[in-house]
């Protein structure tokens, strides 16, 4: 099998298995999402062992002009579409539509064809397969388990997991697809079916919750397609090439900026940057395997793999600046609000939001330690957040809410899941785990902008506050209680166990995983600058990697406090006095008041709901980020 054989694979091989679980039989349905996710990952494993890599500069196989079916295949897609924008009656879907469909044949007519390969890969875009096909085949291993109690609960009289497990593997397949491709082209028609793909996913339980805010992903993510084919475009009409590599090449040309500055705002759309993260906040009504598909392995990283990739083209002019704010406004913004939620899955989605903000701000900063920063920071986010939103489905399952109130006392009911669960939370902000050094890094390069700098670091604070806060909730037990034993479901296992392990190996290969895939990466497009190690690994030119060993200070101090609150468990205890009399009624702690009525002792965190809730500051924000595009889009002229 040629290497051509093995990326049509990557691409093909989930979509077949999506249609073969069409078929809506349970046992044969296993056998082929476990098949798929096995193979998946093992091409993944394969191609990244081989490395980077040009493919079909001619752009056909087997005497199949695969231009032409890519081009046939786009127009089918938008007429989907299309029809389902007059089925819903929703004008705006339909508009959005036409406007794709007249750009996309107008591009089409005026591009001659390039003997650029339309596919292509380096290190970024094979840590970027890896991503997909690895965290993504786990998701649909935990959806197995997690979609038939989930069909339990809603009393179905007949299942509809056949016709989930299709989009969601098509999805898988989509963004392999997408992110191998170096075809603009190509690129946009994979953009286009993750969109429709996540639309049926989002809207799969058919309420009318779920209709509604599948229908807002769909005209916002078509927003998004249509700032991307116009300027696809625009560069047509400017003779300016279809394909990263020959762009990357040559950023000279007539109305390069204010292409660049399309595809950012395509980036924005499908990365949920504010003002369209009501998408993917809407989203969260979909089952729990569909919101770790789009905020960790696909969908919401397409947008920030885009906007980085592009990052050189702009590098050091006026919009980059902007984009810089844009992208820092975005991470304060939304983990401000993740302080102020009760929802579990709510605090998730707005530190995804959060998270791609910061990666959109390594863009706009542009320096080769930014670029690395953010690379690495979309590594890191999507093993952390598919695991969270994993066990964040599973914990809803078992105790019927989302609230992280009621997960107070977690440990006692199910330890097992409650540490990976905790485990992944402290990866997100703890040393040493790799999304704190990236962050790190970030901090560092945008020194020479202090508002950047500020709300970067505000923001960082305010999303350990949230994850503290919650850790705390789930692990609080009171001395008398003994932990129960927890027994996972299979396939649950099979997700949690070994993304956790994945979680805490690379934030200990941090540093070869630098060397090797994101080093590389920079320097193809910025000869000096970026980070030098050396040969023992640590040293750099500012600093970040230096201060890596003292993180394993924390490691002793953890050991340290564990044994400490292991010899309290030998003291006595004794319940609060509240002034007044104590008393213990069902196993709670409380006390009599004045007329002899039993007061139960509760706790409860502080959520400031009247002062930075989402319906006091979500209008302000917005207005914000629509102000920042418009002055960042009059910039580019």
């Amino acid at each position: 099998m040629n290497w051509q054989s093995l990326v049509g694979l990557s691409i093909l091989l989930p979509m077949l298995a999506g249609c073969l679980a069409l078929l809506n039989l349970a046992a044969w349905r296993k056998v082929v999402v476990v098949a798929s996710a096995i193979g998946l990952s093992a091409i993944a494993l394969i191609m990244y062992g081989h490395g980077p890599f040009n493919l079909d500069p001619s752009g056909s196989a087997g005497g199949i002009n695969l231009n032409f079916v890519i081009a046939a295949l786009d127009f089918a897609l938008l007429f989907y579409i299309l029809y389902l924008g007059f089925n819903f009656k929703h004008r705006l879907i339909i508009w959005l539509t036409i406007v794709q469909l007249l750009f996309l044949a107008m591009v089409e007519l005026m591009h001659k064809g390039s003997q650029v390969a339309p596919l292509f890969a380096d290190q970024f875009s094979l840590m970027m397969v890896l991503i997909v096909s690895i965290v993504g085949s786990l998701i649909a291993l935990y959806a197995l388990e997690y979609m038939r109690v989930h069909e339990e609960h809603l009393h179905l009289e007949r299942s509809r997991q056949g016709r989930f497990f299709f989009f969601m593997l098509v999805f898988l397949g989509a963004m392999n697809g997408l992110v191998l491709s170096n075809s603009l082209l190509w690129m946009y028609f994979f953009w286009e079916i993750t969109t429709l793909c996540s639309f049926m996913l989002i809207g799969h339980d058919d309420t009318e919750e779920a209709r509604t805010n599948s229908r807002r992903a769909l005209w916002m993510n078509l927003l998004g397609g249509a700032a991307f084919v116009f300027g696809l475009f625009v560069l047509s009409l400017n003779h300016l090439p279809l394909e990263i590599t020959a762009l990357l090449k040559n950023a000279q040309g007539s109305g390069i900026l204010f292409v660049m500055a399309l595809l950012c705002i395509a980036g924005f759309t499908k990365s949920a940057q504010v003002p369209f993260q009501s998408w993917l906040t809407g989203a969260m009504v979909a089952p729990t395997p569909v919101s770790a598909l789009l905020h960790s392995s696909t969908m919401v990283n397409a947008g920030v793999y885009l906007i980085l990739r592009m990052a050189p083209l702009y590098h050091g002019t006026l919009f980059s600046s902007y984009l810089a704010f844009f992208g820092a406004f975005t991470f304060i913004a939304t983990s401000t609000l993740a302080l102020s939620q009760k929802n579990g899955k709510k605090i998730l989605a707005y530190s995804t939001i959060a998270n791609l903000g910061m990666i959109v701000a390594c863009a706009g900063i542009g320096s080769p330690a930014a670029i690395a920063a953010g690379i690495l920071l979309i590594l890191f986010h999507a093993v952390a957040k598919g695991l969270l939103f994993m066990c964040m489905g599973y914990v809803e399952q078992n105790i019927g809410s989302r609230m992280i109130e009621d997960m107070r006392g977690l440990f006692g009911r199910m330890p097992r899941t409650t540490i990976i669960m905790v485990f992944g939370m402290i990866t997100m902000f703890l040393p040493p785990f790799g999304a704190l050094l990236s962050k790190w890094m970030v901090i560092e390069a945008s020194a020479h902008n202090p508002m950047v700098v500020i709300m970067l670091a505000l923001g960082s604070a305010f999303t350990v506050v949230f994850w503290a806060r919650w850790a705390g909730l789930i692990l609080c037990n009171s001395q008398e209680s003994i932990p129960q034993s927890e027994s996972q479901p299979l396939f649950i296992s099979v997700a949690l166990l070994p993304l956790a392990v994945l979680g805490f190996i690379l934030s200990l290969l941090v540093v070869p995983i630098y060397s090797t895939v994101v080093a590389p990466v920079v320097g193809l497009y910025y000869q000096k600058g970026f980070y030098l190690l050396s040969q023992g690994g640590f040293s750099s030119e500012i600093g970040a990697f230096s201060i890596y060993p003292l993180f394993f200070i924390f490691i002793l101090g953890l050991v340290w406090s564990l044994r400490a609150v292991r010899k309290d468990r030998t003291c006595n205890y004794v319940a609060p006095y509240m002034a007044g009399i104590g008393a213990v009624q069902e196993d709670q702690y409380g006390h009599k008041g004045p007329l002899g009525k039993f007061f139960a002792f509760t706790a409860s965190n502080f959520y400031l709901v009247e002062y930075i809730g989402e319906d006091k500051l979500v209008y302000g924000i917005n207005l914000v980020a629509i102000g920042t595009i418009i002055v960042s889009l009059a910039g580019v002229f």
